[in-house]
């Protein structure tokens, strides 16, 4: 009847099922979860003649974070049409630093699996807080030992082996404090799961656009900028063999307790063209509105790929908007479309930044930065900076004192925003960026109504060099 004693069958039944249960780990209960399973899988399928736009239209809504689908069947590379699915054992280039966990050890690290160890969802799978021996595999109390992200692998399709390979093989061979530190994995049976360094602050995606969020002073802005940027240097010019991240997003940008930006999730990543080659040609996979134009158009992948990703996060760090958003007005949608027009006029552009900062940004610093991000946005390849460049136009940066809140022009400006605002509770209409008067939109000095009111602005432990 529901709440009377159970037969010895029943409790037998009982047993099996939650041993199986535990067999089965996070799996089971990453089901009851429902959200980390699939929404941001890789589409994995050549479609010809169908553009990332038109693919993305029903898709995009579910999530922003959304990859880009194949632009035509013959941008697929050689090295990706194999049809049968690996053996675990294929191509696994393990670095002789990595150290080798079990699964049980995993399990018990991250308390079963527990949805309260859930920290949020990776390029394949979930990924859960641990806690594991300083210089060993055996797990250990929470909040002892050395904490750990322990990420599994969705076990669906042949693309989430090939992308736990090439983490393995990129992280456990690329050791830079600029990119997160891979510390060990799992092989064994069906459980593939991939051990890396806690990053307590999270990733610069959840800082810039979770609600209720503080909102990111400018020099930590430039801060993470600059620790990012010398990340992707790192991969393009100074790695043993050269690097294209390929999947380059804010959600990607991992912040550890100080604003140290490190660069994580290696899945997409390719080998950089060897020789005199000039480019990757290769299935166009990434995500909608950081992919380069031309890479999208051609699947031909080159580092200046790359760059221009780096500049889509830099406006997205100077205007507080993601690269793609549905909920702003009509041509406000895709933000770099929107914001190129401004970027180039030294007083125009002062109009996009994020209302967040109420004037607390250098003025020099933010010229510099939003030329800094219309150049690596260029529509043409070859005139995009290299990222050693860029590394070095934003070091100095984050030091700059100029504070735009004690010009003359930025009062000038906040003076007319209070008019505006002042106008519209008046009666005229106020909407998107816009002040209507007399049904002839005027371009206004307010931001959008979508942005959240300020907040205190969050201290780095640490001084910033």
């Amino acid at each position: 009847m529901g709440f009377g004693h159970q037969s010895e069958r029943e409790k037998k039944s009982s047993r099996k099922n939650k041993d199986e249960e535990e067999e089965t780990g996070c799996w089971v209960k990453l089901r009851f979860l429902g959200s980390c399973m699939s929404s941001r899988s890789r589409v994995d399928n050549s479609m010809s003649g169908t553009t990332a736009e038109s693919k993305s239209t029903t898709t995009r809504e579910k999530s922003r974070d959304q990859p880009v689908v194949p632009v035509s069947s013959t941008t697929t590379s050689n090295a990706e049409t194999a049809s049968s699915t690996p053996k675990y054992s294929e191509e696994l280039k393990v670095a002789s630093q990595l150290r080798k966990f079990t699964f049980i050890d995993l399990k018990l690290a991250t308390r079963n699996f527990r949805p309260e160890s859930l920290l949020g969802e990776g390029g394949f799978g979930c990924v859960f807080k641990g806690w594991i021996e300083e210089n060993g595999t055996a797990p250990v109390k929470p909040g002892t030992g050395l904490t750990v992200a322990v990420k599994t692998l969705n076990i669906e399709g042949l693309q989430g082996h090939k992308e736990w390979l090439a983490e393995v093989d990129f992280l456990g061979n690329l050791l830079h404090p600029n990119l997160v530190k891979l510390v060990g994995y799992c092989i064994e049976d069906d459980h593939r799961l991939l051990v890396y360094e806690f990053m307590p602050r999270g990733s610069l995606e959840n800082h810039l656009f979770r609600k209720g969020s503080l909102p990111l002073p400018w020099s930590i802005r430039m801060k993470i900028a600059l620790g990012a940027a010398k990340g992707l240097a790192f991969l393009h010019e100074e790695a043993e063999r050269p690097v294209i991240y390929r999947d380059f997003k804010t959600s990607n940008i991992l912040l550890d307790a100080d604003y140290n930006a490190k660069l994580s999730d290696f899945g997409l990543a390719k080998d950089g063209p060897e020789g005199d080659k000039t480019h990757v040609s290769t299935r166009v996979m990434g995500t909608y509105g950081y992919a380069a134009p031309e890479y999208v158009m051609t699947g031909h992948l080159t580092s200046k790929s790359d760059v221009y990703s780096f500049g889509v996060v830099l406006l997205e760090m100077l205007t507080g908007r993601r690269s793609m958003d549905k909920n702003r007005s009509n041509g406000e949608h895709n933000l770099v479309e929107w914001a190129r027009p401004h970027l180039g006029d030294k007083r125009r552009f002062f109009r996009i930044l994020d209302p967040r900062l109420e004037g607390h940004f250098s003025i020099k610093g933010a010229q510099k930065a939003a030329q800094l991000a219309a150049q690596c946005l260029s529509r043409d390849p070859k005139a995009r900076p290299r990222m050693s460049e860029v590394v070095e136009i934003l070091k100095p940066l984050p030091n700059l004192k100029d504070m735009a809140s004690s010009s003359y022009y930025f009062q000038t400006m906040q003076s007319n925003r209070n008019r505006s605002n002042v106008n519209a509770k008046n009666g005229t209409r106020a909407q998107a960026g816009f002040v209507v008067r007399k049904g002839q939109p005027m371009r206004s000095l307010s931001a959008s109504s979508n942005h959240q009111a300020p907040h205190p602005s969050p201290k780095p432990k640490a001084k910033e060099s």
